[in-house]
């Protein structure tokens, strides 16, 4: 039996994370202190002069546990990645746990690509962002693309080598195609330099380079390149009218502020990059329990940054929260340099920082019901599975699987992931079925299930011997969905017996009109009402991981069709093919037209031409 008062008499006076436990044995508050000593006992103290959250959650309190640490900043980082990790029902908590989009140029390779990614790493590349949604990473990465012809392809020139088959990008002058061999480097990097300004914010001086080849080349009566780069610069300046300049600084900055309502708070981000808004981004929090607002704020930057691979040089806030040394040398380790918080009091920075309050706060007149409406369905709906199931724990983080094929052929599995009832599309995972020939759905998810698990168990294994953030497949679910009944179910549960691994299954019923019916557990169906919760829950989760599957299956099947009609001709190669497309447009075209008609397309000869004229004749006798 614990004993709290004999327990409170144990505790040193170092820094560390405390962890309060209800009588379920449940994680109800994590929180840090520079003497644990001092802090925890203030909470069995007199109740007087706690605030209603401190006052609630001690009624709850049965147990604790704390763990010891070197330092105030190392606490606030165990703090909050134990925050993050079990949602703790009196913490402040950042339910939208994002991971933001950025532009990569991969100048660590040969002929660098300009691409998108969510995970910046120490690789010698070069980043840019955070973008607020990936539709702004492609927008951007399409305006590069039409200025310059870079690859796109991810080729490895120092293990291929060079000389090898050009993509259709070469053909229809979208890439220079490095992969021939003939292309000039310099000028190649010239026009990464060129991309690198751009996206660091230097288009003006980017538009001068430009108007200075313009010149050039009309001085050199080159008017088709003149005309170019005056596209180039046409373009660049639709850019700059859609930015707006709200700061002479060019460091990165982001800017916090905050609205209050009566049961949630709103918090805006804005992305400053050289001077200019990128983006913006919101958050609404509920169940604050009156929190002071230096301490929503404080939580909010330590869960939010504790999220972001990129921290940027300064951050705004308006007001000065109670750990911001500490805030400030964790953000400046993970930076890399030094980072700043102020709290800004006039200029351009105060105007700017009444302006992000401003949107917060029209954010949370216009749409926090909506929110908070969402999210406490998505709350209640994962609460009645904890309930009908009969699990310990709120499944936060749940993975369903389904197969498609069509009569066996070219079966495929989906894993999709729902982490607190929303999707996290960046966890989702494609398998091919690579074992079974035959129409099997158990033998093709047992496959599934044990390569997902196999491989999650040794990702596992060597992140925690090199100390590394446990991420992707090493990331175990709370819940297994299964888009099937018993059968599917056993089969699972028999592969994770066979891995020692301890995670409740599922099975996701249809009725006989293929309609989402009810649950399988531990043998039983559980019928859920249609308008609850719950039912809402799970068959938004069955559907996405069948359109998730299915979209990969039309997607193998049409290739498959597509290299069945040309690829299998003799003397119709890569290059003779997208020529053949170029020319004819369509498989149905080229299946049309005579041998003359063949015979006139760049690269072909008349014996080809002959052969695949034949080909597709017989196929038609037949």
């Amino acid at each position: 039996m614990f004993n709290i008062d004999e327990e409170l008499k144990k505790l040193p006076d170092e820094p560390g994370v405390y962890i309060m436990k209800d009588e379920d044995g449940q994680i109800i508050y994590v929180g840090k202190a520079i003497s644990l000593k001092n802090r925890v006992r203030q909470y069995f103290q007199s109740s007087r002069n706690n605030p209603p959250k401190v006052n609630a959650m001690v009624k709850h309190i049965r147990e604790f546990e704390y763990i010891i640490v070197d330092n105030e900043v190392e606490a606030l980082i165990l703090e909050a990645n134990l925050i993050k990790k079990h949602k703790p029902k009196y913490n402040i908590l950042l339910r939208d746990d994002k991971q933001y989009p950025y532009i990569k140029v991969t100048t660590n390779e040969p002929f660098p690509r300009v691409i998108k990614t969510r995970n910046v790493l120490k690789d010698g590349a070069k980043y840019f962002g955070p973008y607020p949604s990936a539709y702004a990473v492609n927008d951007t990465l399409d305006i590069i693309r039409n200025l310059y012809p870079i690859r796109t392809c991810n080729k490895n020139f120092e293990k291929e080598g060079i000389k090898t088959r050009p993509c259709l990008n070469y053909y229809i002058g979208r890439c220079l195609g490095p992969c021939q061999g003939n292309v000039n480097e310099k000028k190649y990097m010239d026009m990464i330099d060129e991309i690198i300004m751009f996206l660091s914010g230097k288009e003006d001086k980017l538009i001068e380079v430009i108007e200075e080849k313009m010149k050039n080349a009309s001085e050199n009566l080159d008017f088709e390149n003149a005309a170019k780069y005056r596209d180039q610069i046409n373009s660049l300046n639709i850019i700059l009218e859609k930015q707006k300049m709200v700061s002479s600084n060019i460091i990165d900055q982001d800017v916090i502020g905050m609205a209050r309502g009566v049961n949630e708070v709103c918090i805006q981000v804005f992305f400053i990059r050289a001077g200019k808004i990128v983006g913006r981004e919101h958050f609404i929090l509920s169940d604050t329990f009156n929190e002071d607002r230096k301490e929503i704020l404080s939580s909010f930057i330590k869960q939010f940054y504790l999220g972001t691979a990129c921290v940027p040089k300064e951050i705004f806030i308006e007001e000065e929260i109670e750990d911001i040394e500490a805030v400030s040398k964790w953000l400046s380790e993970k930076r890399g340099n030094k980072v700043i918080l102020r709290v800004p009091k006039r200029g351009e920075k105060s105007q700017l920082m009444d302006m992000v309050r401003k949107n917060a706060m029209d954010m949370l007149n216009q749409h926090g019901d909506k929110f908070l409406r969402r999210q406490r369905q998505e709350e209640n709906g994962l609460e009645q599975l904890k309930f009908v199931l009969g699990l310990e724990n709120i499944p936060y983080r749940i993975e369903a699987y389904d197969i498609s094929n069509i009569s066996g052929v070219l079966s495929v599995g989906s894993m999709v992931v729902f982490e607190q009832a929303r999707p996290k599309k960046s966890d989702y995972r494609r398998f091919k079925i690579q074992t079974v020939t035959t129409p099997d759905d158990y033998k093709s998810m047992e496959e599934v299930i044990k390569r997902r698990f196999i491989r999650g168990l040794k990702e596992k294994e060597i992140m925690k011997e090199n100390n590394i953030e446990i991420k992707g497949f090493s990331v175990f679910p709370d819940l297994i969905m299964i888009d099937g009944g018993k059968g599917q179910v056993n089969i699972a549960l028999n592969v994770l017996e066979e891995l020692n691994l301890d995670i409740p299954v599922c099975g996701l019923v249809k009725d006989e009109f293929h309609n989402t019916r009810g649950i399988i557990y531990n043998n039983r169906e559980i019928n859920l009402e249609e308008d609850s919760a719950g039912f809402r829950l799970i068959y938004k989760i069955q559907e996405e991981a069948h359109r998730f599957a299915i979209s990969y299956h039309r997607s193998l099947r049409s290739k498959k069709m597509f290299k069945s009609e040309l690829d299998d001709i003799r003397g119709i190669g890569e290059k003779r093919k997208k020529e053949l497309l170029k020319h004819f447009y369509s498989i149905d075209n080229i299946k049309k037209a005579s041998v003359e008609e063949l015979a006139q397309v760049k690269s072909m000869n008349r014996k080809v031409a002959e052969d695949l004229y034949n080909h597709f004749n017989k196929n038609k006798e037949r």
